[in-house]
């Protein structure tokens, strides 16, 4: 474990990051910060709930406020890219906790919100700036922003930038800031467009890698429901929320207008429920992602493009309702529950056309997800993905022997309490799940049958090429 005063910050930020609850650092923490001081450009590859915004926060604080100047009008002096209005939020948001105390300004610019009022936050000038690139390019061409003053470049979700078709925005900025700068790319995957922006926008980086591609926190569980179609996977949603009435869950879909329509039936059926996607305005996903916070709205619709961009550790579910048509999108999805050291779990409902999904999301996982009802597809072929990858990377890589049901074995709680985590069986016909079977036990200790039992037990696909989605 490594304290944060050893890697080399001020001892007012360390105070600062202490009285936040941090006492030790992340492994890309640990490993970047120092880097980042020594102003060298830096690759980081990790997966969201890292801790990268304290990774290149923290030290990009530190040098600004060693250099005891204030930021002329109309520039900045950091700018801080990332794909979606709720990632750039939640990173202005943190990083407005570290300043505290300090004299530095924070501003953050998306899409969505009123652009007279951005240019206006702009005028006096901006110590580090959260922007989408989209809404960034808008405000420079209104002459409310000059990048002439940027020492500090950080590129965050560089891949999930270039998924949302940002490529041509992201080249574009890079020629309006000065050559002389240090950069910072973050992302979750490393493939050739990602190598090639890297190539373009740095110089001379250091790479620092932690978390391996494909894996998901240790504490996510993982069931997989064979279904029938869309009905079936709606029908298990509703059991298992209506099971599990106090739990905080996060349901993904593939496209804006699956997630509305399903966030309706929800809601007309009694469901606590809101939904956030490329076509809700700024104000309505604030509202959604505030209620969601608090824990009025119990239960969120979303599509990819909140999969990276939610912080809240008390999601205690994810369901991935529609399977995501890339892979690496189902570790961002599941990586929204299972944080802050507690237990998660995820469920995927696959449907007959989807086997082809499940395959590539094993196969990129190094594990075969554990059964929760229904039987696997014609067209899959599961026995492979654990094959292919040895050294699984959660708690359903070694699959329970000798339970023809493909029920999960029993585990404990985080708070020792005893608790039977055995998946919902499937509410299709012809499968009772095995509810007919006797069970012996006092009843306060019998769990309750039904589609979502297991589901209620512990935690841009669709946005397409849309700017600021």
């Amino acid at each position: 474990m490594t304290s944060f005063h050893e890697l080399g910050l001020s001892k007012s930020i360390v105070a600062t990051v202490s009285s936040l609850g941090f006492a030790t650092a992340t492994p890309i923490q640990a490993q970047g910060i120092p880097l980042v001081l020594e102003g060298r450009d830096l690759i980081g590859l990790a997966q969201t709930g890292t801790g990268k915004t304290a990774a290149f926060g923290l030290p990009i604080i530190e040098m600004l406020m060693a250099e005891n100047r204030r930021a002329e009008a109309r520039t900045t002096r950091a700018l801080i890219l990332a794909p979606t209005r709720e990632l750039v939020n939640q990173i202005g948001d943190n990083l407005r906790n570290f300043v505290k105390k300090t004299p530095l300004k924070i501003n953050q610019v998306v899409g969505g919100a009123s652009i007279n009022k951005q240019q206006f936050q702009l005028e006096r000038g901006t110590d580090i700036l959260v922007a989408t690139p989209g809404r960034l390019l808008d405000l420079i061409a209104r002459n409310a922003l000059s990048l002439a003053a940027v020492t500090h470049l950080v590129l965050d979700e560089a891949d999930q930038m270039l998924d949302l078709g940002f490529i041509h925005d992201l080249r574009k900025i890079a020629k309006m800031v000065p050559a002389k700068r240090q950069t910072l790319l973050f992302s979750a995957t490393m493939p050739k467009a990602i190598a090639d922006l890297a190539h373009s926008f740095l110089t001379n980086p250091v790479k620092v890698e932690v978390t391996p591609p494909g894996k998901a926190a240790d504490k996510v569980e993982q069931y997989v429901h064979f279904v029938n179609g869309q009905n079936h996977k709606t029908e298990l949603l509703k059991q298992a929320l209506a099971d599990n009435p106090d739990s905080r869950t996060i349901v993904f879909l593939r496209t804006k207008h699956g997630a509305e329509k399903l966030m309706k039936h929800l809601d007309l059926t009694g469901h606590s429920v809101a939904s956030i996607h490329g076509n809700k305005s700024q104000g309505q996903r604030e509202r959604a992602l505030k209620g969601f916070r608090d824990g009025s709205i119990k239960t969120l619709i979303a599509t990819d493009v909140a999969a990276r961009g939610i912080d809240i550790p008390a999601v205690s579910h994810v369901f991935n309702y529609d399977l995501p048509e890339v892979p690496d999108a189902y570790v961002h999805r599941i990586g929204r529950t299972a944080r802050a050291g507690r237990d998660g779990i995820a469920i995927a409902f696959c449907g007959p056309d989807e086997g082809r999904l499940l395959r590539d999301i094993e196969r990129l996982m190094g594990i075969d997800i554990a059964v929760a009802s229904g039987e696997p597809h014609a067209d899959m072929n599961r026995g492979a993905a654990r094959n292919n990858r040895r050294g699984g990377n959660n708690r359903n890589h070694a699959q329970p022997q000798g339970r023809k049901d493909g029920r999960a074995p029993q585990g404990a709680r985080e708070d020792g309490q005893k608790r039977d985590k055995r998946p919902a069986q499937a509410a299709g016909k012809g499968d009772n799940g095995g509810q007919n079977r006797q069970d012996r036990r006092p009843r306060r200790q019998r769990p309750s049958q039904g589609a979502g039992q297991n589901a209620g037990r512990g935690n841009r696909a669709a946005g397409g090429q849309r700017r600021d989605s």
